[in-house]
């Protein structure tokens, strides 16, 4: 399949990610470990994509649109074996070298439903692979010529009733990167060989001032850790734009999407940070996205946007907290060590990127977080607390502070339903 037409930048971009598969990822390190992030995550898509009511024994096609070396379809696939979840991932990316990375790692890890098509998103009509219940996009529309165009191809994509995620960079948190990228343009010409951009990069960073704003950002570390990859992509790419709050939300709403949440919700509302009553009065009277425009602009450590977005055509559905068959799960925690952990105030500690926020919980928090083990349903655990003598009413007021406040930290979440109904 020929690709997609490209500009001279273009070229540049797809040399950069033959030389340098992005991220560096050794396929022995999968015997070790799943790295886990988002968005892709199996219980964020059961739950923000399908709020938690599409069956899991319904097959899911998903689509991780500029796979690189396999993070993303690594991680959904391996989650989808793990739990025998019926489906197909197909990882998609232009790049060769990535596509080598990616199906060896699958390989180690025995990986029978993810499948490998070398193109570009923006030929995915050519390409003839349907449509997709899920869609990933992670770190791509920000290297887009257009990228208006690549969302608006993945939304075509895109079944009734699903969902796509998405990460795009950030402007304040990469306070710095921009200025390292116009100062290499001046050094280091993207005309020349990468091993000669590399080289004059380092030395730079080496006898770079100390008033260097990327010196003073601790949130990033790719040019540091990330091997000749990450330095690369970080302060070499020839095409890198970052995008606020208000031009994701429009970006979204162009392409016939709309915005369902930012993870983690917590972290896009103001009043996290700002406990004066006068500016939560102002707060008040914002729109949902100047809120959570606010939040980015006052706390500056935003390096990256991660958001799911539905079609606009499909009707809102928001998760069922009020439903006693649900089953509660946590993302990456143990809710017995958890309660265990809580401290005797019950307030939660919670840092993102440096900054500290402490998240109030409800008197029967451990009670709870102990019991919510991704079988038990939530009527199973107020059972439970009733035949210690908790009160139904003290279990529902509290239950609901919980699920509201660890669902906008994205930690607890519901499940999929096991099967469809009668």
């Amino acid at each position: 399949m020929p690709p997609a037409p490209a500009d001279a930048t273009d070229a540049l971009l797809a040399a950069q990610y033959e030389a340098f598969p992005y991220p560096a990822r050794d396929p022995r390190d999968e015997a070790k470990r799943l790295i886990v992030g988002s968005p892709s995550h199996l219980r964020e898509i059961d739950h923000w994509i399908f709020a938690a009511r599409r069956p899991a024994d319904r097959p899911l096609r998903a689509l991780v649109a500029g796979g690189g070396t396999g993070d993303g379809a690594i991680m959904l696939a391996q989650q989808m074996a793990w739990a025998g979840r019926p489906g197909e991932v197909v990882w998609l990316d232009r790049s060769a070298a990535a596509r080598r990375i990616a199906a060896a790692r699958a390989e180690v890890r025995g990986l029978s439903n993810l499948r490998f098509v070398e193109g570009s998103l923006l030929d995915l009509p050519a390409l003839g692979l349907g449509a997709f219940d899920y869609i990933d996009c992670c770190g791509v529309l920000h290297h887009l010529p257009d990228p208006e165009a690549g969302l608006a191809a993945l939304a075509a994509a895109l079944a009734p009733g699903g969902g796509i995620g998405l990460m795009v960079y950030a402007p304040h948190g990469r306070t710095g990167v921009y200025m390292l990228q116009d100062a290499l343009r001046l050094l280091a010409p993207p005309e020349e060989p990468p091993a000669q951009r590399i080289e004059t990069a380092r030395r730079l960073w080496r006898h770079l001032p100390e008033t260097a704003w990327l010196r003073k950002n601790p949130w990033l570390a790719d040019h540091l850790t990330g091997g000749d990859a990450g330095l690369y992509d970080l302060l070499l790419n020839p095409r890198d734009r970052a995008f606020t709050v208000p031009e994701l939300h429009a970006l979204i709403g162009r392409a016939g999407l709309r915005l369902v949440t930012f993870i983690e919700p917590l972290r896009y509302e103001p009043e996290t940070y700002l406990p004066d009553p006068r500016l939560r009065a102002r707060i008040a009277a914002l729109s949902p996205v100047e809120r959570a425009a606010l939040a980015e602009a006052i706390t500056g450590n935003m390096g990256i946007h991660i958001a799911y977005c539905a079609r606009a055509a499909d009707p809102p559905v928001a998760a069922d907290w009020t439903d006693p068959e649900a089953v509660p799960v946590l993302r990456e925690l143990d809710g017995a060590a958890l309660a265990r952990g809580l401290p005797p105030d019950g307030a939660l500690p919670v840092t993102w990127d440096g900054l500290r926020v402490t998240v109030p919980l409800p008197r029967l928090a451990g009670a709870i977080l102990a019991r919510v083990d991704g079988r038990r349903s939530i009527g199973a655990i107020g059972d439970a607390l009733a035949a210690n003598g908790v009160p139904r009413e003290a279990f529902a007021r509290d239950f609901a502070a919980l699920a509201r406040q660890m669902e906008r930290m994205n930690r607890m979440l519901l499940a999929a339903p096991a099967a469809a109904g009668p």
